[in-house]
C-alpha cells in the first residue's frame, strides 16, 4: 500500500521545511520558533486544519518507522533464512573444527568447550514499553521481510495504557520462547557437526554455550506492584512453560513413553500448583497453596536431574533419525534448569542494610567509611555463628522488611520448585562489601545452599564505577566470601549503564566500567581466585542513551566486551561469562520474531566463540590519553548534572512529553498543590530521564564533555580515529547522539521558557485578545522561574557542542525529516498555551487556583489540567431535572453549560497534547529506541 498522506499535509511539510531553510547548529532557534509560530497563527486563524498537522505528523511518524525496520533487520545482520542456515553451519563447523587453538580437539575437549555457559540473555522489564503492541509487533514483521515492505498503516503508535506487571510477563515470555527455539537451531547445527567428527560418542554432548534468563516478575527494585505471590506464580509459570515446551518437542516417538508420563503428570501438577497460588496476604489461601505446593513437589519435578535418566534410556531407544529431536530438547532443559529461563531477583542494597540493622543490630551507615572496619568485623562475626532457621509459608506472610521477604521467597523457590539451578540475587547500588555479605549471611540466615544463590552486586552511581573494586577487595578479605565463591565457582558482577551514563557520561561509564573488570582481574590473581569463573552482566539496553552500541549487534557485543580484555581474562586463566540486558518493548524487538530470534542467536554465538586474537589498539597501548580523555568527558558531564539549569530543563516540561512506559512512575511524587518540581536529576530514573532528553533534541549523556575531550587533544583525538576500533566503537555512539541532537532544538524548546521571549511577541501583536494571552503565558512561564538557569545551562552545552564541531567538523547533523517534527511539537505547544489563556477565570477550588492550573498547562501536565477543568466547567446535560419534585416546575435550562468552552478550548488542547506525544513516537522511531 502506497503512502496516502494527504497533498494539504504534505505542503504543510514544505512550508515548515521552507521556514526552516538555512537553519544550522549555529543558526539559533530562530527558524524552529519562526516555523511554530507559522504552525500556530495558521492555527489560530482557522486556515490549518488540525487534520492536515495530524496527517504530517504521521506521515513523518512513519517514514521514520519504515527506516528504523531496515536499521533493525541490518542490526542483526539479516534475516533470510538460506544465509542464516549457511551462519549457523558455518558456526558450527568452526566450533567443532577449531583450528586455531585446539586442531585436534578431542571429544572430552570439546564437551568441556560446549557445556560451558558462556553468555547470558536477560530478558528484563525496565520502563520501556513506549509503543502499542500491534506496533512492535508489526515492527519486527517489517524487519523481518526481505522485500520492500508496505507502508504501515496506524492511526497512532502510542499505547492506550502504561503495561501492567502481567503484560510485561506476557511479552517477556513471548521473547524467551523464540530465544530458547533460536538456540535449538544453534544446538542442532553444533549437534550435527559432532555426529559426523564423533559418531559413537555425540549423542553424549549436552551443548549449553548460551542460556536465557529473565527478571520480569521478580524485580522489585523500586516496584511497589510485585508482591511475592506474584514472583512465585511467574515463576511457577515460567516452569510450566518449560515442561509445556518440552513435551511438544519430544512428541509421541518410540520409547518415550515414561519420559512423556513423568512430563504430563508434572505439567498437571504445576497447573494444580498455579491455580492454588494465592493473589493476596490472606492467610487461608496462602495456607491451602503451601499445602498444595508442598504435596505437589515431587510430582512436578523439583530438579533436572529428575529426567535425566528418563532421557537417557529415551535417547538410547530412539532411532537414529529421532535422536537429534531428543538431544536438543534435552540440551534445552538442562540447560535452562526447571524454568523456560533462569531467574534473577533484584532489591537495592539499603534493604538488606534495613535488615542487618534490624536483626543484627547493626545501625552504622556501610557509607561511612570511618565505620566500614568495624561493620565488617560485625557481619563476619555473624557469619561465624549463622545457624539456619526454617522458613514457611507463615513466616513469609508476616515479615515486614523486604529484603527479609526476597530472601524467604529465593529459599521457598529453592525447595519446592527447583532446588538445583542457582538464582542471580542482584543487589542495586552496591558501594560496599558489607552489602554482599549481608546478603550472604540472610542466606545461609534462611537455609539456601550456596550452590543455590549467585550474589551479584550492581555496579551504577559514580562512586561504585570509580572504587568498586575497594568493594569486591572488602568481601575478598572475608573467608567467608571466599569460601562461598569456591564452592559457587562463580563471581558475579553487574553494571548499570543507564545510571551510570547519566551522571558521567555514556563514553566515561564505559570506560570505567571496563577498567573495573580488569581490575577484578588483578584482585583475583591477589586472591588465589583465578579458578573462579567470572560472570560479567551488563544492563545496558538498546539505545545510545543506555549503552548499547545503535549500528550493528556485532559492534554491541564486541564493544562491551572488546577483545584486549577477554585475552587478558584468558591469559590469567580466568573464564568469564558475558550476559547483556535485552530491555521491555526495545530489547524485545530483537526476539519480535523468530528470524530476527535466530540471527540475534547467531550473531551472540558468532561473538561467544570467536577466537581473534586482539590487534595492538592505542586505547591500551597508550592509557595516559585515554584516562584523561574519558575523565574530561565524565567532568563536564558532572558539571552539567550539578548545573541547577540542567534539572530546570528536565523537569519543567519534560516529563510530560512521553507516555508512561513502565509501572515505576518517572519522577517523584509531590506532597503540595501544583506540578511536581525536579530539582537535581536523580529525582528522575534513568530511562525517562533518557527519553526527555531525546525529545528536547539534545543526547547530552553521550555528547556533554566530549568538546572539553577533544579540545585538550585535537591531534590525539584524530590520530585514535584512525588508528583505534576501540576508540571508534565509542565514536560511534557520539556519531548517533549528534545525529539527533541540534543545538537549535534545544534553544528553542528554551526560549518557550523566557519570558522575554513572550513580552516581545507580545509587543508584537496586533490583536488585543492574542497580545492579552502572550501576556498572561509570559507571567506563567515568570513564575516558574526556569529562564536564567536554563539559559545559563544552555551556553555550558553549546560552548561544549562548538568545540567539537571545531575538532570534528565533519560530525553529522540531525535530518530535516527530524527537525520539523521537532518544530510541529513547539507549534502544537504554542497553540495549547495559547488556548490556555483563554480559560475563563473561576472561583479557587480547595488548592486549586487559575495560576496553578496555567502552571500545570505550561508544564504540559495536560491530563491533571483537563481532569481539573472537566471539574470546574463540567460539560453535561442532567436528563435527571425532568423527574417530577412535586411541585410547579419553571422553565429547565437543558443542553451542556459549557459546551463552548469544551469544544473550543478543551477538546482542542486534548487532541494538540494527544499529537505532542505522538511526535514523541516519530522522535522515537529516529533515535531507534526510548531512553
Amino acid at each position: 500500500m502506497d503512502d496516502a498522506t494527504s497533498p494539504s499535509a504534505l505542503a504543510l511539510i514544505d512550508d515548515v521545511r521552507t521556514a526552516l531553510a538555512g537553519a544550522t547548529p549555529a543558526a539559533g532557534a530562530g527558524p524552529l520558533l519562526a516555523a511554530a509560530s507559522l504552525i500556530e497563527e495558521r492555527l489560530a486563524a482557522g486556515t490549518l486544519p488540525l487534520d492536515d498537522v495530524a496527517a504530517a505528523i504521521a506521515h513523518l511518524r512513519d517514514a521514520a518507522y519504515l527506516r528504523r525496520a531496515h536499521r533493525l533487520r541490518d542490526y542483526v545482520g539479516g534475516t533470510d533464512d538460506t544465509a542464516m542456515e549457511r551462519r549457523f553451519d558455518a558456526l558450527a563447523q568452526a566450533v567443532i573444527n577449531v583450528t586455531q587453538d585446539a586442531p585436534n580437539l578431542s571429544f572430552d575437549a570439546a564437551r568441556a568447550r560446549l557445556e560451558l555457559t558462556r553468555y547470558a540473555a536477560v530478558f528484563t522489564a525496565h520502563p520501556v514499553f513506549a509503543l502499542a503492541n500491534p506496533v512492535y509487533e508489526r515492527l519486527a514483521a517489517l524487519a523481518s521481510r526481505a522485500d520492500t515492505p508496505d507502508w504501515p498503516a496506524f492511526a497512532t503508535h502510542r499505547r492506550a495504557a502504561p503495561p501492567t506487571l502481567e503484560e510485561e510477563f506476557r511479552l517477556a515470555s513471548e521473547a524467551i520462547l523464540r530465544a530458547r527455539s533460536a538456540l535449538d537451531r544453534l544446538n542442532t547445527a553444533i549437534l550435527e557437526k559432532a555426529r559426523a567428527r564423533w559418531p559413537s560418542q555425540w549423542d553424549q554432548l549436552t551443548p549449553r554455550p548460551i542460556i536465557v534468563t529473565s527478571w520480569v516478575g521478580y524485580d522489585t527494585d523500586g516496584r511497589t506492584d510485585i508482591h511475592w505471590w506474584d514472583t512465585l506464580r511467574m515463576r511457577l509459570r515460567m516452569k510450566l512453560m518449560h515442561l509445556e515446551r518440552l513435551l511438544a518437542q519430544i512428541g509421541d516417538r518410540h520409547g518415550i513413553d515414561h519420559l512423556r508420563s513423568q512430563i504430563e503428570s508434572a505439567i498437571t501438577a504445576v497447573r494444580t500448583q498455579i491455580d492454588a497460588c494465592p493473589d493476596r496476604a490472606d492467610p487461608t489461601a496462602v495456607a491451602a497453596f503451601a499445602a498444595t505446593l508442598i504435596d505437589l513437589r515431587d510430582q512436578a519435578i523439583p530438579s533436572v536431574d529428575c529426567l535425566r535418566s528418563a532421557f537417557g534410556t529415551a535417547i538410547e531407544a530412539a532411532e537414529d533419525s529421532a535422536k537429534m529431536g531428543l538431544l536438543v530438547a534435552r540440551a534445552g532443559f538442562v540447560a535452562h534448569g526447571m524454568a523456560a529461563a533462569h531467574t534473577h531477583v533484584r532489591l537495592n542494597a539499603t534493604q538488606l542494610h534495613n535488615v542487618a540493622r534490624q536483626r543484627l543490630a547493626i545501625t552504622d551507615n556501610p557509607a561511612d567509611q570511618s565505620r566500614r572496619r568495624g561493620l565488617l568485623s560485625a557481619i563476619n562475626a555473624a557469619l561465624d555463628e549463622v545457624a539456619p532457621v526454617p522458613v514457611d509459608f507463615g513466616m513469609l506472610l508476616g515479615e515486614q522488611a523486604t529484603a527479609a521477604r526476597l530472601m524467604m521467597t529465593v529459599a521457598q523457590i529453592t525447595k519446592h520448585v527447583d532446588t538445583t539451578t542457582p538464582l542471580r540475587f542482584l543487589i542495586a547500588e552496591t558501594e560496599s562489601g558489607f552489602t554482599l555479605l549481608c546478603a550472604l549471611w540472610l542466606a545461609r540466615l534462611f537455609g539456601i545452599a550456596d550452590h543455590q544463590i549467585e550474589i551479584s552486586p550492581l555496579f551504577e552511581t559514580p562512586e561504585a564505577l570509580e572504587h568498586g573494586e575497594r568493594l569486591i577487595e572488602e568481601a575478598l578479605h572475608s573467608p567467608h566470601w571466599r569460601a562461598y565463591l569456591r564452592r559457587t565457582g562463580k563471581l558475579c558482577l553487574q553494571f548499570g549503564y543507564s545510571d551510570s551514563g547519566r551522571y558521567v557520561g555514556q563514553l566515561a561509564a564505559t570506560n570505567l566500567v571496563e577498567r573495573l573488570r580488569l581490575k577484578t582481574r588483578d584482585l583475583l590473581r591477589k586472591h588465589g581466585m583465578a579458578a573462579v569463573q567470572v560472570i560479567l552482566f551488563d544492563t545496558h539496553g538498546e539505545s545510545i542513551g543506555r549503552g548499547a552500541h545503535p549500528f550493528s549487534l556485532a559492534d554491541r557485543l564486541d564493544y562491551l566486551s572488546p577483545q584486549r580484555p577477554r585475552a587478558l581474562f584468558a591469559q590469567s586463566g580466568i573464564a568469564i561469562r558475558e550476559e547483556s540486558a535485552f530491555q521491555g518493548g526495545d530489547g524485545y524487538l530483537l526476539f519480535g520474531t523468530q528470524k530476527l530470534a535466530d540471527a540475534t542467536i547467531a550473531t551472540i554465538a558468532e561473538h561467544v566463540f570467536s577466537t581473534s586474537v586482539a590487534d595492538t589498539d592505542p586505547v591500551y597501548d597508550e592509557p595516559d590519553f585515554s584516562a584523561d580523555f574519558f575523565a574530561t568527558i565524565a567532568m563536564g558531564m558532572t558539571g552539567l548534572v550539578a548545573d541547577p539549569g540542567y534539572a530546570a530543563l528536565l523537569g519543567a516540561f519534560g516529563p510530560s512529553l512521553i507516555d508512561k512506559s513502565g509501572s515505576r512512575p518517572s519522577a517523584r511524587q509531590s506532597d503540595f498543590g501544583g506540578p511536581v518540581r525536579i530539582t537535581h536529576p536523580s529525582q528522575l530514573r534513568a530511562i525517562p530521564n533518557n527519553a526527555i532528553l531525546h525529545q528536547l533534541g539534545w543526547c547530552a549523556n553521550t555528547l556533554q564533555g566530549l568538546g572539553a575531550a577533544v579540545e585538550r587533544h585535537p591531534d590525539t583525538f584524530e590520530s585514535f580515529r584512525s588508528s583505534s576500533a576501540r576508540f571508534r566503537h565509542a565514536l560511534d555512539f557520539a556519531t548517533h547522539a549528534v545525529s539527533h541532537s541540534d543545538p537549535a532544538v534545544l534553544r528553542a524548546m528554551i526560549s518557550l521558557l523566557d519570558p522575554n521571549m513572550w513580552l516581545d511577541r507580545a509587543s508584537a501583536e496586533a490583536s488585543p485578545a492574542r497580545r492579552d494571552a502572550r501576556l498572561q503565558i509570559m507571567n506563567g512561564v515568570e513564575r516558574i522561574g526556569f529562564a536564567a538557569s536554563t539559559q545559563s545551562m544552555f551556553r555550558r552545552v553549546q560552548a561544549d557542542h562548538l568545540a567539537l564541531r571545531t575538532a570534528w567538523p565533519d560530525a553529522p547533523h540531525m535530518a530535516e525529516d527530524e527537525i520539523i517534527l521537532h518544530a510541529l511539537r513547539l507549534g502544537l505547544i504554542e497553540r495549547i498555551w495559547m488556548l490556555a489563556a483563554e480559560i475563563p477565570y473561576f472561583t479557587p477550588r480547595g488548592s486549586l487556583t487559575r495560576d496553578i492550573l496555567m502552571t500545570t498547562i505550561l508544564c504540559l501536565d495536560l491530563p491533571t489540567a483537563l481532569a481539573d477543568v472537566d471539574q470546574i466547567f463540567p460539560d453535561a446535560a442532567f436528563s435527571e431535572l425532568d423527574i417530577d419534585f412535586h411541585e410547579p416546575h419553571g422553565p429547565r435550562q437543558s443542553g451542556r453549560a459549557y459546551a463552548r468552552e469544551h469544544e473550543t478550548l478543551f477538546q482542542p488542547m486534548a487532541r494538540m497534547f494527544a499529537l505532542v506525544r505522538e511526535i514523541s513516537t516519530g522522535v522515537m522511531h529516529a533515535v531507534g529506541a526510548f531512553g
